[in-house]
């Protein structure tokens, strides 16, 4: 689950907002949380608040679910930075996701990620999201990195089911293989996939658990039936740039303070309905 990271109206990071938002997905199922994601406004997080985020988060999970910390950067330098933070802080894995704005060549994403696996002993996951880094991990490229022993797996964030099929065909048996695409990920799962890293989960981790487990069970109208309460979700969650629907909603059932970091702003007003419906579909007041 790629949790928000809660923040006070001026903008500081709210541990305590933190410590309820975790103890509520553990409460409600969730079996890991990645924290410092592009959920967790990332992006906006100088390299300390970075480390001291992941740091607070592995601490305040205790052991109780697996801790995946997002360490990617645009700088291979700066990704190993953060990676040896995760690492030292105790975290399972690491999330890394595509050098963004450089654009870099193929060969560029293998020499990145290879850098940091053998700079960094720590478990890492590959993520590629091309709708934001316009930087595309060709499934080749997927195939080559897999061979080093603490790359463990990939987030696909793109929704293409077919790339799901012919890496799960190539791979070794146990690389993961996630879906960040929340709106594709049942699909995904009954095809093979190991799990989902979701958006939706951070507003109804319990129902969005619970269609995850008939999915990989290969109970294809049991999920069918418990996704259809999270199609709305699914879709107006991204009405605006994640996470500012989901900062809402949360906000709205009480969990979280209305604080997010420019240039990000609060979802706006003329949105508001449209999640207030998809919560109300998924049985959130």
């Amino acid at each position: 689950m790629a949790i928000v990271t809660p923040m006070q109206e001026d903008g500081t990071v709210d541990y305590r907002a933190l410590k309820r938002l975790i103890e509520w997905q553990i409460g409600q199922g969730s079996d890991g949380i990645v924290v410092a994601g592009t959920t967790g406004e990332s992006a906006t997080l100088n390299e300390a608040e970075h480390c001291q985020l992941i740091s607070k988060a592995v601490a305040m999970v205790a052991g109780r679910v697996q801790v995946i910390a997002g360490t990617g950067a645009n700088s291979t330098q700066e990704a190993i930075y953060l990676t040896r933070c995760a690492a030292s802080a105790g975290a399972d894995a690491c999330l890394l996701v595509t050098p963004y704005y450089n654009r870099p060549t193929q060969e560029g994403v293998v020499r990145h990620y290879s850098a940091i696996a053998a700079a960094v002993d720590i478990p890492q996951i590959l993520y590629n999201v091309p709708a934001r880094t316009c930087c595309d991990m060709d499934n080749d490229t997927v195939l080559h990195l897999s061979a080093i022993d603490n790359i463990i797996g990939l987030k696909d964030a793109t929704g293409d089911l077919e790339r799901l099929h012919i890496l799960r065909a190539q791979l070794p048996e146990d690389f993961l293989l996630y879906s960040g695409d929340d709106a594709s990920s049942r699909e995904f799962l009954l095809a093979g996939g190991d799990g989902v890293i979701t958006v939706t989960g951070n507003v109804a981790p319990r129902l969005m658990r619970e269609m995850v487990d008939a999915a990989r069970a290969g109970d294809r109208q049991g999920s069918i039936e418990l996704d259809y309460w999270l199609q709305g979700l699914h879709k107006q969650l991204f009405i605006e740039s994640s996470p500012i629907p989901s900062k809402w909603a949360l906000h709205r059932m009480g969990l979280i303070s209305k604080g997010i970091r420019l240039p990000l702003t609060w979802l706006s007003s003329e949105c508001e309905d449209y999640l207030v419906d998809a919560m109300a579909d998924a049985g959130i007041e």
